[in-house]
């Protein structure tokens, strides 16, 4: 078997990324508003039990990333899960990967900007969120339309920036409650005050998950960028590991310290987490820098995100499944006209913050969801196929392999399908609404392109047979 890469259908990206390049933008799009004001949301849903429900997303992701890194290092391309779903199980399953991924994207995009107009209103309170939505989003669209470099450079000091603060949150938290004495209603024991580690049970928790997996949303990212990555073999195993481990250890401490620094029935998605423990310490200056820092976690996540729907669409018109112009490059490399398109996202998020600016967050964060779960449940199927179909073709020996095949990725699958009919019970029913209905229209528009994509190759048969 040979590797799909940029020499194929995805011919003109440059692979230019490197390892650390890799690992700043898939925790750059994953530390976006999931931790920084998402988590606001898991913890009005479980209480202290979120910690549990972090700690199962995280081991979700783990599976997935094992998956990921076997498959990615055998097939390095820019329509990563798309282009390998479509070999392995069915180009159909190849479109459907691709599209609801690429939806998925577009609509985080609308949830990363919706949490910027929020954080916004820290300092000017009166003005729409409509206005923070366009101009931000003008901006970024501006360093996405440059170049790969730019957007790189761009991600790794955003990336940079977030995670530096996080560390200083642990670091700063851990002061206050193990290194003083001045705040004696801090500690361990608000994970039990007001109705105990779990006060709505294990129900709490399980929804909860659902929500810590945005959070986690965008580790994926890595196997889309690896067609424009440098060495993919070395590359994108590495990133991956680190991205799962930092990620981990960064949500769990961080929302362990939170915990016991606000009481968990203060939380909520009005504001940040981060800036309440701030205002609560009441550190000079303290909660506003703060909020710059989570604006620029969804500054960072959002470009990202703007990143993976614009090389997942140009993927798309080269398998002949988007119009023929997606598929073009600017002088620069990047798929202008693809990115254009995946703007999408930026005009729903400006559309519903006018319509419904209190809840715009948690609507677009539900729509958002469904394609990005729907793209993990596919990583898993594909692993099954492709693990096999590998196997009996005797490719090459597999550099990277995925522990405890085939059970840990039939459990994983069966995680994820369990969270997606558990949201049918719950506030996020807009899962399934939008999701549903959306499969339905993309197996619809398959069968078109498919017919479209059979009468040109026919045309063509017929043409060279004129010739002949």
């Amino acid at each position: 078997m040979t590797n799909m890469n940029t020499n194929g259908p995805e011919k003109g990206l440059k692979r230019e990324l490197k390892t650390g390049q890799l690992t700043m933008i898939a925790m750059g799009c994953a530390i976006g508003t999931g931790l920084f004001l998402g988590s606001g949301l898991a913890i009005q849903t479980a209480g202290p039990g979120v910690l549990i429900s972090y700690a199962v997303g995280a081991f979700i992701v783990l599976l997935l990333m094992g998956c990921l890194s076997e498959m990615t290092v055998a097939h390095p391309a820019s329509g990563s899960f798309g282009v390998i779903a479509e070999k392995y199980i069915h180009p159909m399953a190849g479109f459907l990967v691709r599209y609801s991924y690429w939806i998925a994207n577009v609509l985080a995009v609308g949830v990363e900007v919706s949490a910027i107009a929020v954080y916004m209103k820290y300092w000017f309170p009166t003005v729409p969120g409509m206005v923070w939505i366009l101009l931000f989003g003008a901006v970024l669209i501006y360093v996405n339309a440059t170049s790969v470099n730019t957007f790189a450079t761009f991600e790794y000091w955003f990336s940079m920036i977030k995670i530096s603060a996080i560390v200083g949150f642990i670091i700063l938290g851990a002061y206050v409650l193990f290194g003083t004495s001045d705040h004696p209603k801090m500690g361990a024991e608000n994970f039990v005050n007001d109705g105990g580690f779990l006060p709505f049970g294990w129900n709490g928790v399980w929804i909860a998950i659902f929500i810590s997996l945005f959070s986690f949303l965008g580790t994926e990212l890595i196997a889309v960028t690896a067609g424009e990555a440098k060495d993919p073999d070395v590359a994108v195993p590495k990133a991956l590991k680190a991205t799962v481990f930092r990620l981990s250890t960064f949500y769990v401490l961080t929302l362990a310290i939170m915990l016991m620094i606000v009481p968990w029935k203060a939380a909520g998605v009005d504001k940040s987490p981060f800036v309440k423990v701030m205002e609560i310490l009441n550190i000079p200056g303290a909660s506003g820098i703060m909020n710059f820092i989570i604006l620029t976690a969804a500054l960072s996540a959002m470009n990202s995100q703007l990143y993976a729907s614009t090389r997942m669409v140009f993927s798309l018109s080269r398998s002949n499944f988007a119009p023929a112009f997606l598929g073009k490059l600017n002088k620069k490399g990047v798929p202008g006209a693809a990115l254009a398109v995946s703007t999408l996202g930026i005009i729903v998020a400006a559309v519903v913050s006018a319509l419904f600016p209190g809840t715009s967050y948690a609507f677009m964060m539900g729509i958002s969801m469904f394609g990005a779960l729907f793209t993990w449940l596919m990583v898993f199927v594909s692993h099954l196929f492709f693990r096999r179909m590998w196997e009996k073709s005797g490719g090459r020996k597999l550099p990277v392999k995925m522990m405890g095949f085939p059970y840990l990725t039939i459990l994983g699958a069966v995680l994820l399908v369990s969270l997606m009919i558990t949201t049918w019970f719950t506030d996020f029913k807009i899962l399934l609404q939008f999701g549903i209905p959306w499969l339905v229209f993309l197996c619809v528009a398959y069968f078109f392109f498919h017919k479209r994509n059979m009468n040109n190759l026919s045309q063509q048969d017929s043409l060279e047979e004129q010739i002949k």
